[in-house]
């Protein structure tokens, strides 16, 4: 019944893309009926006109979009059963399914780690679901046709799940390249933008190149056993310079999908021009199936981890965690600066990883199940806090048509139910305590301090500063996400656009932010629920669970012991909210103290403006004059002088561009190298006949020789 649950997952998901798909056609078929309607019984415009506009709108009924959508979520609803029923059950499944090579079919495992990752996709497949039908109503039919939409949405879900089931090599690279190339299709939907079409390459292209880095990765293993399965995979007996290599190839493959650092510049180009529900799908879900494919390869099939691996990870973590929050302060794109934010939270992710490796490598399997189940409880709530705040720039998107931070302002008065749900998930992305992200980013905190275990001296030295980078990341991120909200929500309208705002009235694209804001708040209160399912993955996978089994009840959580460090949300959650009675008594106990609306006062200068807030560059500045260094900055003031010998200043303009150092210093010279070939390569192209066939001698000459 299980593995039924996950089978009906992908089929439904499959079956929502079919039928856009099958939608289509009906739609081509009215399209054939209309024209011949029109040919034969009017010539009039105008009849002809409202005859049009009728039709189109009943070629594509809305109970049908909404049907794509339904079976969508039945879709994540069956992944959520699915993989709470394996991960309480603490079983491993295996089938084998008949496609494929005819010599090697499909080989299925459904186990703690699949249904744990099962369980991110359905939570956040649910949510989209319900806010899908009213975003996509503001999508022309003629110009960004649904079918499309739904296809690929579709078999971008599909993907992701085959890979979560794959038990083999094979399979696994044909639902990877399935979830990549579907992916790829959604990133282009908007195509009639240049930037978006570009943006669209440079993703399907390092995800060719990552895929590539991958098949390499099995290479080395499979030659090292008996077949492309997984069993023998595990099997495959390699000495230690053959799995760093095989290990490097993994990590340069997923961790270019997951968005790590130098190889994460497709992530803040792809996520801001795909569609909000897609862009949390990518950014919330995408990333983690990355994520569950290094975790395999390095934790399942290599086996044996090294410390040296966990060092690289723990680095890589670092300067990703660091420079995604540096780069997501300075970006005024809202959606562009919530995908720079998913470079640092992977990063974390794989910071606790490191160590996880670390203290694994160095025989302390209980702080390795410590850091690994850190990093998964990070990687849920990661899914959930950036799918809602990628639905709620959608709604936002969706009733100001800005994504300009500096064009915003005073929605909280406009849209008084998007405010609460953003805020929510603004706290949780900071790691606020009551919230889930706070629970997280603690025990990977609880993770570095048992440092004092290690007896080599250069990880006692590098990890406090690992930390402590940690620390820096959580304060920039909370710097950065009250900056988003300020911006955004408070203060006067900037723009025309966030003047006339209002909520949405579609009540589902409140539902699916709503539904992932409880779940937010919830995991903050009781982290127990998940981390007991966590809990089950690792001692599946590294055979250990938490040091402290005991520390898992509803009230309490020490994961080392209670002595060294405890954390009860549940009497922080009573504190807080005695706290707050106690400040509301105060304040309605005088006349004098009741609290009332006014205008915000302006110092007696006579009436406030917008132009007198601060936008995005002015409250980053400070940061911008710390961290100089991190960015390339070009900052210019002009001035336009005017009266007796240009005194007198008519108008100032302020220009500020950022970019980030990987471009210039990674991608251009690779960008300059490769045309550089291609022009020598193409000088080979004469057009003359006989050159043709001289290389034609010359390289059958040249194979003779060889085989011979």
């Amino acid at each position: 019944m299980i593995l039924l649950s996950a089978y009906c997952a992908v089929l439904l998901s499959f079956a929502s893309g079919l039928l856009a798909l099958m939608m289509h056609q009906r739609q081509t078929l009215s399209a054939i009926s209309e024209y011949g309607f029109n040919k034969l019984f009017t010539r009039n415009v105008h009849c002809r006109s409202w005859i049009n506009k009728n039709l189109e709108e009943r070629r594509f009924p809305v109970f049908l979009k909404q049907a794509v959508f339904v079976l969508l979520g039945l879709s994540g609803v069956f992944a959520v059963i699915a993989g709470l029923a394996v991960l309480l059950g603490k079983g491993v499944i295996t089938d084998q399914i008949a496609l494929g090579l005819p010599w090697l079919p499909w080989h299925i495992r459904f186990d703690g780690l699949s249904g744990f990752f099962f369980l991110i996709i359905g939570i956040a497949v649910c949510a989209v679901s319900l806010y899908g039908p009213g975003y996509v109503r503001t999508y022309k039919e003629n110009e960004h046709p649904f079918a499309a939409l739904g296809l690929f949405t579709g078999l971008f879900v599909t993907g992701m799940l085959l890979v979560l089931l794959a038990d083999d090599a094979f399979m696994f690279m044909i639902a990877w390249e399935l979830m990549s190339v579907a992916s790829y299709f959604l990133v282009a939907f908007q195509h009639e933008n240049p930037a978006n079409r570009r943006a669209a390459f440079l993703y399907l292209l390092m995800a060719e190149v990552g895929a590539l880095s991958i098949i390499l990765g099995f290479g080395v293993l499979a030659s090292f056993s008996t077949g492309f399965t997984f069993d023998a995979l595990r099997e495959a007996n390699l000495s230690s310079t053959w799995a760093s290599i095989a290990f490097v190839l993994a990590l340069l493959g997923f961790g270019m999908k997951a968005g790590i650092v130098p190889v994460h510049v497709w992530l803040p180009e792809a996520h801001p021009v795909a569609p909000s529900h897609i862009s949390a799908l990518m950014s919330g879900v995408m990333l983690k199936v990355a994520l569950y494919g290094l975790i395999r390869f390095c934790f399942d099939l290599l086996g044996d981890v090294q410390w040296q691996w966990g060092v690289v990870l723990l680095i890589l973590g670092t300067v990703s965690a660091l420079g995604g929050i540096l780069y997501a302060l300075m970006q005024p794109n809202l959606k562009r600066l919530l995908a720079y934010s998913s470079v640092e939270n992977i990063g974390i992710i794989f910071m606790v990883l490191g160590l996880s490796m670390i203290f694994m490598a160095n025989g302390h399997p209980q702080l390795a199940a410590l850091g690994f189940l850190a990093a998964l409880f990070h990687a849920f709530n990661h899914a959930l806090f950036k799918n809602l705040l990628f639905l709620g720039a959608g709604i936002i998107h969706h009733q100001t048509h800005e994504l300009n931070i500096d064009m915003m302002g005073g929605l909280i008065k406009k849209m008084p139910q998007t405010s609460a749900l953003f805020l929510v998930g603004c706290m949780s992305i900071s790691s606020l305590p009551l919230f889930n992200g706070f629970v997280s980013e603690w025990l990977a905190f609880q993770t570095a301090l048992q440092v004092d275990v290690l007896d080599n001296g250069v990880l006692r030295s590098l990890i406090p500063v690992a930390a402590a980078a940690l620390a820096l990341t959580a304060a920039l991120a909370a710097a950065c996400f009250v900056k988003v909200f300020g911006l955004i929500f408070l203060g006067q309208a900037r723009s025309r656009n966030s003047e006339k705002a209002h909520e949405v009235r579609d009540k589902g694209m409140l539902a699916g932010p709503a539904l992932l804001a409880g779940l937010c708040f919830f995991i903050g209160i009781f982290p127990g629920v998940i981390i007991h399912l966590i809990n089950n993955v690792s001692g599946q996978l590294l055979e250990h669970t938490l040091p402290n089994d005991s520390a898992l009840g509803w009230l309490w959580l020490a994961p080392v012991s209670a002595e060294q460090a405890s954390y009860s949300p549940p009497l922080v959650l009573i504190g807080a909210l005695l706290a707050a009675g106690v400040c509301y008594w105060y304040l309605r106990r005088s006349p004098l103290t009741v609290m009332r609306r006014a205008e915000t006062w302006d110092c007696g200068f006579g009436g406030l403006t917008p132009r007198m807030q601060y936008t995005s560059s002015s409250f980053t500045m400070p940061f911008r004059r710390i961290f100089a260094k991190t960015w390339i900055i070009d900052e210019q003031i002009k001035k336009d002088l005017q009266g007796a010998m240009d005194q007198d200043v008519a108008a100032v303009h302020y220009q500020l561009h950022i970019q980030d150092h990987s471009w210039p210093r990674l991608y251009q010279p690779i960008a300059q190298g490769v045309n550089n070939l291609a022009r020598q390569v193409g000088r080979i192209q004469t057009g003359n006949i006989r050159t043709y066939l001289g290389y034609s001698f010359a390289t059958l000459v040249l194979l003779l020789w060889v085989i011979s």
